[in-house]
């Protein structure tokens, strides 16, 4: 499969589109305004210690406390009478105004601040450095264990020929997936800058105050160089002489392989118009998502979970009804992890695929499912179908996803996605007219309300206003009111 990355770049926003056969897979915005924040390193300071959550709050300089649980602190671990190793309490681990080196591994997430570790990692092209843990790690997505192994080896004696090791300072490594077929002296050259990264990192850590900022990750477009462009990436276009300048000066010193395929765009038609990214960004936004046969998808985020349902549509078929059912449910197996991909929804998420009856097809429908998760770079769970015919997964979510990043909650509304009909809301004004009435000395009254229920009450309702304004024996006046939505309204005494 084919990959094109293309980057867009304004003043306001780094827009970063991966494409597999043309097709937009992923994608990810960063804006000057609200940068991730995830890789970044900070001196924080113990805000509160929470024992209940085995948990606590950290200040580290951003608008809200961030979250530092303790299975993602080091050392949290203690050997108990029996030799067996036992958690150590949130109590033994921090107190309150102590200082702590910590790294932000997930971005702060609607209310949520954001998740820390103190097991600090710096990433580099090929490989992880972790300072302080001597484990050597490679990636789940190399596949076959004699390339595993081959890289495992490389590490480990690079690992037992370094000088600090020998001086007792025992670090590790997890190595990435795209060091994939890489040889041992690229290894070597990455593990000597990562070691030159690190110093110049325990130099900004001797000099940090409280809330400062030690360390921050690369910006998107080097990041998206150092972490998206496999083997299978067959060019890299932007669209700014700027960052396209910045990219080659970043590929020339760092990445010298992938060098060739970047590629300055200069047309005058914007770069995601010609490849129609900004007409798929608007699809992604929308609830509903047509698949080819026919049928549709409907998403729904919500702050719990994420539901995908999966209908037949307009698709008959030309067979029978299990067939029918089994090509849809296969399809949406596809398009789903697609659209999980490039709306980057994390979290739970709960898919309703369509009753099948056929286990072969259920089995069929996972495989398919499964094989399409294995280009996510995100880290996936997935169950089998259950007794209810809906399959439960997990997406490990680091930002916001595409929704949250470009919309607002509707003010009208307020993110319910449902208004109260003017009906509904006729009568609870008679209901407040009917309260104000026998709670006040009122004379005459005024309802100031939305044009749609002032309507209502002199058209429809016109013979139960008449019948309201009797039975109260109070002069009511009606009163259009254009900046008011259909559920609001004032009940006025004059």
């Amino acid at each position: 499969m084919l990959e094109e990355i293309l980057i867009n770049v304004t003043p306001q926003e780094t827009r970063v589109a991966t494409l597999e056969n043309g097709v937009l897979n992923e994608m990810c915005i960063e804006r000057t305004s609200k940068t991730t924040l995830v890789g970044n390193i900070y001196m924080g300071r113990v805000a509160r210690v929470l024992p209940g959550m085995e948990a606590a709050f950290i200040d580290v300089g951003l608008e809200r406390a961030a979250f530092l649980h303790s299975s993602d602190i080091a050392d949290n671990t203690r050997i108990d009478e029996n030799g067996e190793k036992q958690p150590r309490h949130i109590r033994e681990l921090l107190r309150e105004d102590q200082n702590v080196l910590v790294q932000v591994i997930k971005n702060p997430l609607g209310t949520k601040g954001a998740r820390l570790t103190t097991n600090l990692t710096a990433p580099a092209r090929y490989l992880v450095f972790m300072p302080g843990d001597p484990s050597i790690g490679v990636s789940a997505k190399i596949e076959q264990e004699t390339e595993r192994d081959r890289l495992r080896d490389i590490v480990r004696k690079l690992q037992e020929e370094d000088e600090d090791n020998e001086q007792g300072n025992q670090d590790g490594y997890i190595v990435r997936t795209a060091a994939e077929g890489i040889n041992e002296e690229a290894l070597a050259k990455e593990i000597l800058f990562l070691k030159k990264l690190w110093r110049s990192i325990q130099e900004n850590i001797q000099k940090a105050k409280p809330g400062d900022l030690v360390h921050a990750d690369l910006p998107l477009v080097k990041r998206t160089l150092r972490d998206l462009v496999g083997v299978s990436v067959e060019r890299i276009r932007i669209d700014s002489r700027e960052s396209y300048t910045a990219a080659c000066e970043f590929a020339d010193k760092y990445l010298p392989e992938i060098r060739p395929r970047i590629e300055h765009y200069p047309g005058e038609r914007p770069i995601f118009d010609l490849y129609g990214v900004e007409d798929e960004i608007q699809k992604a936004l929308e609830r509903k998502v047509q698949l080819k046969s026919g049928g549709h998808l409907v998403f729904d985020q919500t702050e719990s979970m994420t539901t995908v349902d999966v209908n037949t549509g307009a698709f008959v078929g030309h067979r029978n009804l299990e067939e029918t059912i089994f090509k849809t449910n296969l399809e949406a197996a596809q398009t789903i992890c697609r659209q999980l991909r490039l709306r980057n929804l994390g979290g739970i998420i709960i898919i309703d695929f369509i009753d099948m009856s056929v286990d072969e097809h259920k089995r069929q429908v996972m495989r398919a499912m499964e094989k399409a998760l294995d280009r996510d770079h995100a880290k996936t769970q997935v169950c089998d179908v259950s007794s209810l015919g809906l399959v439960e997964m997990t997406r490990k979510r680091t930002r916001e996803s595409l929704e949250q990043t470009l919309c607002s909650e509707c003010p009208t509304c307020s993110g319910r996605g449902l208004l109260r009909t003017a009906e509904t809301v006729c009568y609870e004004i008679s209901r407040e007219i009917i309260r104000q009435v026998r709670q006040f000395d009122v004379k005459s009254l005024t309802v100031v309300a939305g044009p749609q229920v002032v309507d209502m009450f002199l058209d429809e309702q016109s013979h139960y206003f008449a019948e309201l304004e009797s039975f109260v024996d109070v002069p009511i006046r009606l009163q259009a009111e254009s900046m008011y939505n259909r559920d609001q309204y004032d009940v006025v005494i004059v």
